[in-house]
């Protein structure tokens, strides 16, 4: 006889993959729904998983953490987080009544006798003393309501210690439909269906994600038949869509309630590919939850521990973090979080000073190279304010995201500098990594608004970009004629962010750098105050994030005709009427933007002539974004021998950081890495060593000669990484100091010299060895080529490979284009020929400091990252000179 689901009682799983079967137990509670017919089935058995349960006679634990599960899956879902629990922790992983192995009940669970039931849960495993509580899917909001109840209950044994949240979410939010896989489900011809008759639910849910097969088997463990399944068809039909739903007072409540919970520290991860709980869910909760760490995984879906479980130890990592700090204390309901602004920091106050009929910008008009459209400061200061009401009028307000999407020039720096009048913050992308990289982007930046081009609409509508689109045309044609009797002016706090920058890419995936508008200023004043700008300079910007800097500098820009996002489409003659047309004290460009500018003028060429005479007012050049050689800055000083060139060292995270002059960089000669100077005013530097595995300590050195990873500290470095806070833990895990994955070390001067990234260490058994100076050495030994040195085999016993390229013709077309075309194709790599391998090795064994040679390859190009076109993908090179060591290609 089948039994009814009032009579199915918890029973313990078999032997599944990774399920450690001594953390089982069943423990009893009472079933608080209602009365019951037959007093015996007050009482529901339910099934955990409980580190406890191994060894009963364990130390009292430190911290207790409760996995709450959703639907369909069971406290399986939890069984990595529960392996890899530290000694001192207590985790506990519940099977909802109904789910997984837990007693079947003869009524629906709904959300509020769910939120009961996981009360009693704990209560019946006499937990006490601090907890996180950890939740994914529709456990989120069961977890929220009891986490909520703790707080509000002076006299629980427990107090909330953390909340960590997976792809679930808190309400619907607001004018948006509920999600597709949802709302179908739901529909009464196919709720039954797929979720209890069949196992299209079940399959569905592991279908979204990447588990294999046997985990997949082990998900549908407990639903073996339909009765087992109910509670799954239950879970569906309680989700709170309709205004009228019996669950959803409770769900209003937990949203409404969720405020409460900002002094309790909480941690949001989130699978970016999940196409239930899209990221329109973690954005709501973000807003909910304003003090939250958020860690995206881009290509992990709804089961994001299954797609991304390097997640759990950094989940464990950011537990461990709390420990130290915990104290028995409670945080009642009428406790908030409320943070005392600090003096708003101006950062448009340059800006307004300079206010008057002179030039503050002069930008090309469409692609003419000689044709310059002049905005003068009044007019610039006018157009912000008219923005700044017009973004008002429109509903953006301080705090609120928006992404600009609008070519360089003075129609962006209003609508940046109008955002930032409002009190807002600006997005700003890359888009020459694509749209592939730019959706990602624009999904992981929690967008209110977003400011577009009508050229863009097919990228924006193709994106489904989040949030108000503001068409530029549109708003142009609302402030025309409009006048502004009173400066817009909000209240905004120092601290509150201004801009959310992402990272090139060029070194790793793209990472959203956030700062603040204290941060920004503080950029702002070091740039003014170390290169003594004065408001009789003007400012060449060849480099595209300066085009936004000049005016906030207090200072005239013109920007050359080019492709901000492809630096080598500079050329000499847009460069030179950039020049001739407004003068030029100070420029800032790119290594491959100069490369382009001087090979299109050549000595002797009428070209050149003409640049050298455009520049002979120029006084500082600030070549930055990428290692500069030395032939360029030979080349760059005898042009105009009268500017001093500088190469300031830094990245999106803090710029700059150090600087040096060309003429001491030239002095210095080859093979001892890339100088990069002394810190500026404020900077501090320190050197974390390598290990024989290359990896680097945590403690910091400034001792001479010791290679490791360079970390910073300056008053003007990021806030964070925003939306990963995982990267941002390991980055600044020497509280207050960001660590760069550059690897270099000190002269006994003082001096930074760098050798790489921390992915292009070579552990050689001798010890880790930098690639840069290595290059350099055989390099100078060799004409027209360029090399690449890596490391092949296993880590600590590595042996050194050398990657020999043609030297690219600088300013042809092959150069130019030369990111487009590393997408398109894949040059081979080979074993280089004799004549180039005895070279090599001539110049290896003539020089006692340069390690063995065990390879000597070739290639037609070398990989180079997109944005500079400068910066050689060395990881790339190692794996595939590996793979052709070994025979396999």
């Amino acid at each position: 006889m089948t039994p009814t689901p009032a009579r199915i009682p918890a029973r313990t799983p078999p032997e599944l993959p990774g399920l450690n079967r001594a953390w089982s137990r069943i423990v009893t509670i009472t079933d608080t729904s209602g009365a019951l017919p037959d007093p015996s089935e007050s009482r529901i058995s339910v099934h955990v998983l409980d580190t406890d349960a191994q060894d009963g006679s364990a130390e009292p634990a430190e911290l207790t953490v409760v996995c709450v599960h959703g639907n369909p899956t069971w406290s399986y879902l939890w069984r990595d987080v529960l392996a890899q629990a530290p000694p001192n922790v207590r985790v506990i992983a519940v099977d909802q009544v109904g789910m997984g192995f837990s007693g079947r009940g003869s009524r629906t669970r709904r959300l509020g006798q769910r939120i009961d039931d996981l009360s009693l849960i704990v209560e019946a495993l006499e937990v006490s003393g601090p907890v996180v509580a950890i939740a994914h899917d529709w456990g989120g909001p069961v977890a929220l309501g009891w986490v909520q109840e703790t707080v509000a209950n002076p006299k629980s044994p427990y107090w909330m210690a953390g909340v960590v949240l997976t792809n679930t979410a808190v309400h619907q939010p607001e004018h948006r439909m509920s999600p597709r896989l949802i709302a179908a489900a739901r529909h009464p011809w196919i709720l039954g269906s797929v979720t209890r008759r069949t196992t299209g639910f079940l399959r569905g849910t592991t279908a979204i994600s990447t588990v294999d097969s046997a985990t997949a088997r082990a998900f549908r463990a407990p639903y073996a038949t339909a009765v087992y399944r109910q509670g799954i068809e239950d879970f569906v039909a309680d989700i709170p869509l309709e205004i009228n739903h019996p669950s959803r007072p409770t769900l209003d409540r937990i949203a409404r309630d969720m405020e409460m919970l900002r002094a309790v520290p909480a941690l949001l991860v989130w699978g970016m590919k999940d196409p239930v709980f899209s990221v329109r869910y973690l954005d709501d909760l973000r807003r909910r939850l304003p003090e939250a760490d958020v860690q995206q995984y881009a290509k992990a879906g709804h089961l994001v521990l299954e797609d991304s479980p390097e997640a759990i130890a950094e989940i464990w990592s950011w537990i461990d973090d709390l420990i130290p700090e915990l104290q028995p204390k409670k945080v009642g309901f009428d406790e908030r979080i409320s943070e005392v602004a600090e003096d708003s920091t101006d950062l448009l106050g340059r800006l307004r000073s300079r206010v008057s009929s002179s030039t503050a910008i002069s930008q090309p008009v469409g692609k003419a190279h000689d044709t310059f459209r002049d905005v003068t400061w009044e007019q610039l200061d006018d157009r912000v304010q008219r923005l700044a009401s017009a973004f008002s009028s429109r509903g953006v307000a301080p705090g609120d995201r928006v992404a600009v999407l609008i070519t360089p020039g003075a129609d962006l720096l209003a609508v940046v500098y109008a955002v930032w009048s409002i009190g807002a913050s600006i997005v700003v992308i890359d888009a020459a990594h694509g749209v592939k990289a730019l959706w990602q982007s624009l999904r992981a930046a929690r967008l209110d608004h977003i400011v577009a081009m009508r050229h863009a609409a097919p990228v924006v509508r193709l994106l489904r970009v989040p949030g108000q689109v503001i068409w530029s045309d549109e708003l142009a044609a609302a402030i025309d004629g409009v006048v502004v009797d009173t400066r817009v002016e909000f209240a905004t706090d120092a601290r509150s962010d201004a801009a959310i920058v992402f990272t090139s890419g060029a070194t790793g995936a793209a990472k959203p750098v956030a700062y603040s508008r204290e941060k920004i200023a503080a950029t702002r004043d070091l740039l003014l105050s170390h290169y003594r700008f004065t408001d009789d300079d003007t400012l060449v910007a060849a480099f595209a994030p300066w085009a936004v800097l000049g005016p906030l500098l207090g200072i005239a820009s013109v920007i050359p005709s080019m492709d901000p996002s492809r630096p080598g489409t500079l050329t000499a003659t847009a460069l030179t009427e950039a020049m001739e047309h407004a003068g030029g004290t100070v420029m800032w460009m790119s290594p491959a933007a100069l490369r382009s500018v001087l090979s299109g003028a050549r000595s002797g060429t009428v070209a050149r002539t003409r640049l050298r005479e455009a520049g002979s007012n120029l006084k500082l050049l600030l070549l930055a974004g990428a290692p500069v050689s030395a032939t360029l800055l030979r080349d760059v000083c005898d042009l105009w021998p009268q500017c001093e060139v500088r190469t300031p060292y830094g990245m999106t995270e803090v710029l700059p950081a150090t600087d040096v002059t060309a003429a001491e960089v030239l002095d210095q000669g080859a093979g001892r890495g890339v100088l990069v100077g002394r810190p500026l005013p404020g900077v501090e530097l320190g050197i974390a060593p390598l290990d024989q595995s290359g990896r680097p300590g945590e403690d910091l050195s400034t001792s001479p000669g010791v290679l490791g990873e360079v970390a910073i500290k300056a008053p003007h470095a990021k806030d964070r990484y925003d939306s990963r806070a995982f990267v941002e833990r390991n980055a600044s895990r020497n509280r207050g100091w960001h660590r760069t994955g550059d690897i270099g070390s000190f002269d006994d001067e003082g001096r930074l010299w760098l050798e790489g990234r921390l992915g292009h260490v070579i552990a050689t058994a001798d010890g880790p060895i930098g690639p840069v100076s290595v290059e350099q050495t055989i390099e100078a030994g060799l004409e027209e080529t360029i090399t690449a040195v890596v490391g092949v085999g296993p880590v600590g016993a590595q042996v050194v490979a050398v990657v020999c390229a043609p030297a690219p013709v600088q300013g042809s077309v092959a150069t130019s284009r030369l990111s487009t075309t590393l997408k398109r194709s894949q040059p081979r790599l080979r074993l280089a020929n004799p004549d180039i391998t005895d070279r090599v090795r001539t110049i290896a064994d003539g020089d006692p400091n340069l390690p063995p040679i065990a390879a000597v390859l070739w290639i037609d190009r070398m990989p180079v990252d997109i944005r500079h076109g400068a910066k050689i993908d060395r990881s790339q090179l190692a794996a595939r000179a590996e793979s052709l060591l070994a025979g396999h290609s």
